[in-house]
């Protein structure tokens, strides 16, 4: 059905309708505010901004995926701070030339991710755009202290869970199938990877309940430009061990020219990079059978202050010519 003839209010009726309470939710949507129970002293409150046209394009990003994924970037955030999270509000900007079943799509996967992450859509609001405007804002709370950007000192071993460069890599893929240039092999593995990014809950979790991670954030902008943010933050700087770096078997056999630089600057794989005390190293190393994702220790931080080095093989270091991802950047 078309958005004009559902109109707003019955978008909203549709939703309800389809949204469950969820735990913790004492008023939900339909009413002018939510009311909810804090589990808590303190929340931690993150939200995202995704348009049409900068952060996704609808020619290869399919409605129930861009739900999914609209939920996972603020998930990611919640858990580079260590936290759980617990309640979602979400806003859309609606353009006319949609239909009621790509919206309908949009929120199966939304609501997916929220249903086994038990996050609670509790509100937010619809207005007509020119282009697909969707603002997500996740509440959540603290497993124990809140992990910081700012607690990495000099010595601390650096981490990275999961594997680094395959969302980058998904896209460039996406992006040549849209002109019809066919790679040789199909990477739907790293496509999978930029549409439906992992939130890495569960491993943030227990770096905080454990005390294990100094400083943690999560990789949404490139692995150099998100460390340099911990450095900056910690007043430290960084070493990294290129052939450390964790790359899948479908990067391997995919990247070709690409090299490393998907993995040093790509962006938006959402992995959790953190910092940890030498002495922890054999605590950190149990920690994939926990957390269910591998982590590997790629460099260790320095007091180089707020520089990060790539090192190769022989110890020679590595020129980076794009750093990371900078919305207001050409």
């Amino acid at each position: 059905m078309k958005l004009s003839r559902l109109g707003e209010f019955g978008l909203i009726a549709s939703i309800q309708r389809r949204t469950p309470k969820g735990r913790g939710v004492k008023i939900g949507i339909g009413d002018d505010a939510a009311s909810v129970a804090n589990c808590r002293a303190a929340s931690l409150v993150t939200a995202d901004l995704l348009l049409e046209g900068r952060h996704f394009d609808l020619r290869w990003m399919p409605f129930e995926d861009l739900g999914y994924k609209a939920l996972a970037v603020n998930l990611s955030d919640i858990a580079a701070m260590g936290g759980i999270a617990d309640y979602a509000i979400l806003s859309l900007g609606i353009p006319p030339r949609l239909d009621s079943r790509e919206i309908d799509a949009f929120y199966r996967g939304f609501q997916g991710l929220a249903d086994e992450c038990a996050v609670a859509l509790i509100g937010g609001d619809t207005n007509a755009a020119d282009q697909l405007i969707v603002s997500v804002c996740v509440i959540g709370h603290a497993a124990a202290r809140p992990v910081r950007r700012s607690g990495a000192r000099p010595g601390d071993d650096i981490y990275v869970t999961g594997t680094l460069g395959d969302s980058a890599l998904g896209l460039k893929f996406l992006k040549r199938r849209a002109r019809s240039e066919r790679p040789r092999l199909h990477p739907r593995a790293l496509i999978r990877r930029h549409r439906r990014p992992t939130p890495r809950l569960a491993a943030g979790a227990l770096l905080a309940q454990n005390g294990l991670a100094t400083a943690m954030i999560d990789v949404s902008d490139g692995l150099v430009q998100d460390l340099g943010h911990i450095c900056q933050a910690s007043g430290v700087g960084a070493t990294i061990e290129a052939d450390r770096l964790p790359l899948s078997a479908a990067y391997r056999a995919l990247c070709a020219k690409d090299g490393i630089a998907p993995a040093l600057s790509g962006g938006e794989d959402y992995e959790l990079l953190f910092c940890a005390r030498r002495k922890d190293r054999g605590r950190v190393e149990k920690l994939p059978g926990r957390a269910g994702v591998a982590v590997t220790r790629i460099g260790v931080c320095t007091a180089a202050h707020r520089k990060v080095a790539i090192l190769d093989a022989s110890g020679k270091a590595l020129k980076i010519r794009a750093p990371g991802h900078d919305h207001f950047r050409r």
